[in-house]
């Protein structure tokens, strides 16, 4: 029997219950945020503290290494380990109590911080300490790197707001910690005692001297001065001393203004020069970005995704926060006004605030692309310098990387003297590794020429650890050996990390990328070409993982139904990236690359939300192509994926095939044949599809728009289209069709049966280039038809007419926000619920939807997530339940919530049959609302 095998088989047998060690798994917690690739034995999800025991000792037995985990968003490769991996996420994760009086909470190490904060912000509290992936990270994630986020210069780190911990030794001793005393372990913290007795002077010159010196053992809480606070000394020490499974948190209360502060400066330098001045007008946040990111931004969403900001090339975002708004207000003036900013802009309304701070908080995902247009990696994530030395510090850090020949791309908290950064290691070329080890050792020689900390809220991890000899003695070292020793001797809590470091070159998961061989269908431009930069594109921030009933958006709506990592985007990229980089997932055909990718949606939310810019969809497409290229394949690929192909031929007899579908044993017949989940119901063809009805119509007169006549509009909601003739001729338009059936692929495209797409879609381009050509608009009807003419199209044909093509295709929406002398009709009183398509949210935006309605006069209710269709997705067999509970999330409570007189608005063909199906609400198009409104009018 393997080691793993016995590993397993002792965990189940100790009562375990969500133990996995399948390839699946094992490729995805093989990393976190970082650049690293650690492939453990396997997984523990445990329920209980009891389990968390028993994982701990069968570790003693069998002298296997053990890595406590919280969301994988550790950016210096702290989560990550040989042994078990403890994921306390999964089942771990709840607000066990808060209490309003003493302001404290007690929660489990599992426990999202977001979560935290619903739970206090009804007695008006919340947990201080924010960082950027506040909506996906947990408590016992903060507590292992001792986090910071924007405002800790209102709340201090998490370390300052820990009042106490429950933590298990590796010798499955139970440690209780209060601020000032400890219960449980007491031959640990007898000999820890008699460490720092030994070491007081090294204590007291080395450590706790800024800030955001976060990097190796917080000794200072240690000294007898400081209380021997055990508490506050474990926050920080990334699990390799004990492993805390609760914690008893302050919290503080909100305050009830936040004024945001925008400064302009010439350079990120010259921003960093200021942060002393600012500092004396308290700010609770004091952050910097510059033009470096606000160009990616821009490139990635849009002009427009960037909101105004004053002159300069870099920026200093401070919040002003108190009780009295006036004094706020005056405050926040005075610091414009003696901020030496060449521009400054003031912002009260927190909702205009929110996309400028959403950017700071997007950081580590929009730094995934460097200035050169190259992939960036952390590595040298969060180093800190006394604020009084930061601006300073950012021309020699600026210096140090054209040196070395590498472009970046910083942010960060500068109030703090915190910067990350994100930079374009060559890790994929020969010598890489090296280049990457020499850099980051003349880093850690600058940032401690400063009196810097090489961590300053990430902690040291595989990345930094091995540099901590540039930053402290050897006797500092030593003491951290003796810390390690006195808690666990036999070195298997998270080894690797802080004391008996790997080197920060060993196990990086890039430099072991193969490249791919295999042709691909997919041309990958934003990746130059390289399917191997895409996949990588992901960094593990985990965004996917956020709740988006809270956040809003779409991505990941398979992961918000199932709670399991492989069914996050983050997940599936992983196992993508082991294809690549290791041996557990070999190959295209791969069952982990398969089991990972099956209950992705093709939704595409994770195009436009991730902030790396994945697109899991153009990925699975890629991979079905490529297993089942010249191969049989699943029943549904013949059904759902040549779904325009069977309607044009129903078309021919539509009473004659609804007769056949609607028989009770010829249904369950064909719904068997065509892999459909017997649950679902099959959508009835139109009498007449509406080319037909079309071909009979004088021509209109007006300004020409060639309307794209999707094959679900065509033959199943015909009435759509006529809507969209009546309001375009309203509006001054002359809408015409091909001569002949255009079909953009999609179905096909879902499906991975790409070489068919390209040759539909190369068809599809001949007819309506000459529209392109001309400037006339190709408006699209159906939204996930008109994404793949705006976003698949130039991916699958080449040439310059295709590009034209994707280029005139526009939204209804789109067409008439820029149609002149055009008012929409009034929907005045009239609530619409609207379900935006997930196609249509990520490739085209919804925004000029949402503004027409509220032009309109629409009260406007505007779902998040997806509908939990998608497409052929949730009409396959096997899907049916995750479907269901992906509409549970926005959809269904928003139906059932409705009243009379209320319109759901979806112009997806799925959203409507899955809101038909399931609640029994039909759909309504925009074009329907706008033209039934004006027929009113008139």
């Amino acid at each position: 029997m393997s080691e793993s095998s016995e590993l397993v088989r002792r965990l189940r047998r100790a009562g375990i219950a969500d133990v996995l060690d399948d390839a699946t798994n094992r490729s995805m917690y093989a990393s976190d945020a970082s650049l690293y690739r650690v492939v453990p034995q396997a997984v523990v999800r445990p329920r209980s503290d009891d389990e968390v025991a028993a994982t701990l000792a069968v570790s003693r037995d069998l002298r296997v290494p053990i890595t406590a985990r919280g969301a994988g968003t550790s950016v210096a490769g702290n989560a990550i380990g040989p042994g078990v991996v403890l994921d306390f996420s999964r089942h771990l994760n709840r607000v066990l109590d808060v209490d309003p009086g003493s302001r404290t909470a007690r929660v489990q190490a599992g426990t999202v911080q977001a979560v935290l904060q619903a739970a206090a912000r009804p007695h008006g509290l919340r947990f201080g300490p924010d960082p950027s992936t506040h909506t996906r990270c947990t408590i016992g994630g903060m507590i292992g790197n001792n986090s910071c986020g924007s405002r800790t210069l209102g709340y201090g780190r998490t370390s300052d707001n820990v009042a106490g911990l429950s933590a298990l030794t590796i010798d499955g001793e139970r440690l209780v910690t209060r601020e000032k005393s400890s219960e449980g372990a007491d031959k640990i913290t007898g000999a820890l005692r008699e460490v720092i007795g030994a070491n007081l002077a090294v204590g007291r010159t080395e450590f706790g001297r800024f800030g955001r010196q976060v990097s190796g053992y917080a000794v200072e809480h240690l000294l007898p001065e400081h209380g021997f606070n055990l508490t506050e000394f474990l926050v920080g020490s990334e699990g390799t001393l004990a492993v805390v499974t609760e914690a008893t948190v302050r919290l503080v209360a909100d305050p009830k203004h936040r004024i945001l502060v925008v400064l302009g400066y010439p350079d990120f330098g010259a921003a960093g020069d200021a942060v002393p001045g600012i500092l004396e007008f308290k700010p609770t946040a004091c952050e910097g970005i510059d033009s470096r990111i606000c160009d990616v931004v821009r490139s990635r969403r849009g002009p427009g995704a960037v909101p105004p900001l004053p002159g300069g090339q870099a920026w200093l975002m401070v919040e002003i926060a108190g009780d009295d708004l006036g004094e706020a207000r005056e405050q926040a003036r005075r610091l414009a006004e003696e901020s030496g900013a060449l521009d400054t802009l003031i912002v009260e309304d927190t909702a205009k605030a929110a996309p400028l701070w959403r950017i700071r908080e997007d950081g580590a995902g929009l730094a995934g692309r460097a200035p050169s247009g190259l992939p960036a990696h952390a590595g040298w994530e969060d180093a800190a310098v006394p604020p009084a030395k930061i601006g300073a510090y950012l021309r020699d850090f600026d210096s140090l990387c054209v040196q070395h020949g590498l472009s970046n791309m910083p942010y960060g908290h500068l109030g703090d003297g915190c910067v990350h950064v994100r930079l374009d290691f060559p890790l994929d070329k020969p010598g890489g590794p090296g280049k990457f080890r020499a850099f980051l050792e003349d880093a850690a020689d600058l940032v401690v020429s400063y009196g810097g900390s090489l961590s300053g809220e990430h902690g040291d991890g595989r990345a930094r650890s091995e540099l901590l000899t540039r930053m402290y003695s050897p006797a500092a070292i030593g003491l951290f050996q003796q810390i390690k020793h006195a808690f666990d001797p036999g070195n298997l809590l998270n080894p690797g990390n802080l004391v008996e470091p790997d080197p920060v070159d060993a196990n990086i998961r890039v430099a072991q990328a193969r490249p791919v061989r295999t042709r691909l269908a997919l041309a990958y431009h934003a990746d130059h070409g390289d399917f191997n930069q895409a996949v990588h594109r992901c960094t593990g921030v985990g965004k996917c993982r956020a709740d988006t009933t809270v956040l809003g958006g779409v991505m990941c709506p398979s992961y918000l139904a199932t709670k399991d990592e492989k069914d996050s985007t983050r997940g599936r990229a992983r196992v993508l990236q082991e294809m690549l980089d290791g041996d557990l997932a070999p190959g295209w055909r791969s069952a982990a690359v398969h089991d990972a990718l099956d209950l992705c949606l093709s939704c595409k939310g994770c195009a436009s939300d991730c902030p790396t810019g994945i697109d899991m969809a153009a990925y699975k497409s890629e991979v079905l192509h490529q297993s089942y290229r010249k191969r049989l394949r699943p029943r549904s690929h013949y059904s759902l994926g040549w779904l325009p192909r069977w309607s044009r031929l129903a078309s021919k007899m539509p009473r004659l095939a609804n007769r056949l579908t609607t028989l009770p044993g010829l249904r369950r017949m064909a719904l068997f044949a065509a892999g459909v989940d017997a649950r679902r119901k099959i959508p009835s063809f139109a009498g007449q599809t509406f080319r037909q009805w079309f071909a009979g119509q004088p021509a209109k007169s007006g300004k020409p728009v060639l309307l794209f006549v999707d094959s679900f509009t065509d033959h199943f909601d015909p009435e759509i289209a006529k809507a969209a003739v009546e309001l375009l001729t309203d509006a001054g338009y002359a809408p015409r069709v091909t001569s002949k059936e255009a079909c953009c692929g999609l179905t096909w495209i879902s499906t991975g049966q790409l070489d068919a797409a390209k040759r539909i879609l190369g068809k599809t381009v001949g007819q309506l280039s000459e529209a392109a050509e001309s400037g006339v608009p190709i408006v699209g009807l159906e939204p996930s038809c008109t994404g793949v003419l705006r976003g698949d199209l130039p991916e699958l044909v080449d040439g310059e007419a295709a590009r034209k093509v994707s280029a005139a295709t526009v939204t209804v929406a789109e067409l008439l926000a820029r149609t002149e002398d055009w008012t929409p009709p009034s929907l005045d009183g009239l609530k619409v619920i609207a379900q935006p398509h997930c196609h249509h949210h990520a490739v085209m935006g919804w925004e000029a939807d949402a503004k027409l309605l509220e032009r309109a006069g629409a009260e406007l209710v505007r779902l998040g997530g997806c509908c939990g269709l998608a497409g052929n997705f949730g009409v396959e067999r096997g899907h049916y339940e995750v479907s269901v509970q992906v509409a549970e999330q926005q959809l269904l409570p928003a139906l059932k919530d409705a009243q009379p007189g209320d319109v759901f608005l979806a112009d997806g063909f799925s959203c409507r049959t899955q809101s038909s199906d399931l609640a029994g609400v039909p759909g309504t198009h925009l074009v329907q609302l706008l033209a039934g409104a004006r027929s009113r009018m008139k």
